[in-house]
């Protein structure tokens, strides 16, 4: 696609796993040149880290949902001839992203102090676990371990469970993108000043901002909010807001008047409480709800809420979802083709620019694919 935001900006990524490479692949969907600078051979880790035990050639499928669209330029920091050729791309490039520990790029060198002696227009970005200082700054920055340690494990399942967390990796997804928004906003002003900018971003303080409702209420309160025991969403909100077993599967129910919801599913029961008790007798109302629900199929119940104008939907698994009309109406898959002549099915980029679909059919770059052509032009 031509004219793409981030075209003539290059992006080198010092990044493994998930964080990093998923800010790198977002810039890389906008338009930007990003390398990976990787280890000889072996590349960075996120290769073998797979998902389900699945592989695509030599690196594993999680590697090439998300370095597809980027080079693969590989480098050993502690030779100092492949560091000077590091330090010459540096002084070329206009965004550094590393989420190694505080101390692994300063030890090479690389530290944003030593880039901006080289670049002063340089955007470096980096994410940490838990932040540069504090006590907990050399604990491992593993998104399960962050979720269990920011109290985001108790926002999900209902009440009578233990901490419950999320199915995927969210702490470095939330990190990735907010470390893209650094940048942009580093790369205007820079457009407007000429100068560059320290990006800074941590998994932990990412997982803070996402409970941002949650935390502003126990710091109020100093309370802990208590999740729902029965058909627990979001432990914040009154009934009937949730997910209930109906005859025939689930049925998710959004914020609604109680007594407009009693009146059209016809349950009676519901109009026992007054509105005004719909958070502090919710687990009531909720198993009085849940009772009724089951009695019919979703889409009995459907029908009616949405003659209503009431908040419902299905609960969908992926098959379910993938066959609705709605979903493929989005064209959110794209086919990638890899070096190995085998095709693959991820997902695109979710922003379109100009009403037009942001795909590439780049795949992942082999390890060091591109560095014998990068050398040539440093």
């Amino acid at each position: 696609m031509n004219g793409l935001p981030l075209q003539g900006i290059t992006v080198l990524e010092f990044s493994q796993y998930l964080s990093g490479p998923s800010a790198g692949l977002r810039l890389a969907d906008l338009g930007a040149r990003v390398i990976k600078i990787e280890r000889p051979v072996v590349g960075e880790a996120g290769r073998k880290l797979a998902i389900k035990d699945l592989w695509v050639d030599e690196s594993s499928l999680l590697f090439h949902t998300i370095n597809r669209n980027k080079e693969s330029f590989t480098a050993n920091l502690k030779d100092p001839g492949d560091l000077i050729l590091v330090k010459k791309l540096i002084a070329k490039a206009d965004v550094l992203i590393h989420n190694f520990r505080p101390e692994v790029m300063g030890k090479n060198g690389l530290d944003y102090a030593a880039v901006k002696a080289i670049n002063p227009r340089m955007i470096y970005a980096e994410i940490s676990g838990y932040g540069k200082t504090g006590p907990w700054k050399n604990k491992p920055g593993q998104d399960l371990l962050l979720q269990s340690m920011t109290g985001l494990t108790y926002t999900t399942g209902n009440g009578n469970n233990g901490p419950v967390p999320f199915g995927i990796s969210i702490a470095d997804i939330m990190a990735g993108s907010q470390l893209v928004q650094g940048i942009l906003g580093g790369l205007i002003r820079r457009q407007k000043t000429g100068t560059g900018a320290w990006i800074e971003v941590s998994l932990m303080e990412s997982l803070l901002d996402f409970q941002f409702e949650l935390l502003t209420t126990y710091y109020t309160t100093r309370q802990q909010p208590k999740r729902s025991h029965v058909a627990n969403g979001q432990p914040l909100l009154s009934a009937p807001y949730g997910i209930y077993d109906t005859a025939d599967g689930h049925i998710a129910i959004a914020m609604m008047d109680i007594h407009v919801l009693a009146d059209t599913i016809g349950c009676s029961a519901l109009r026992d409480f007054e509105k005004s008790e719909a958070f502090s007798k919710r687990d009531e109302i909720k198993t009085v709800l849940a009772a009724h629900l089951v009695n019919q199929h979703t889409d009995y119940w459907l029908d009616l809420l949405h003659d209503a104008g009431l908040w419902a939907m299905h609960v969908q698994n992926w098959e379910e979802m993938t066959n609705e009309e709605a979903y493929q109406a989005l064209g959110m898959e794209q086919e990638i083709d890899v070096a190995s002549g085998k095709k693959i099915i991820t997902t695109r980029c979710p922003i379109r620019l100009d009403g037009k679909r942001l795909l590439s059919k780049r795949p992942a770059p082999g390890v060091g694919a591109d560095t014998e052509r990068i050398k040539e032009n440093i």
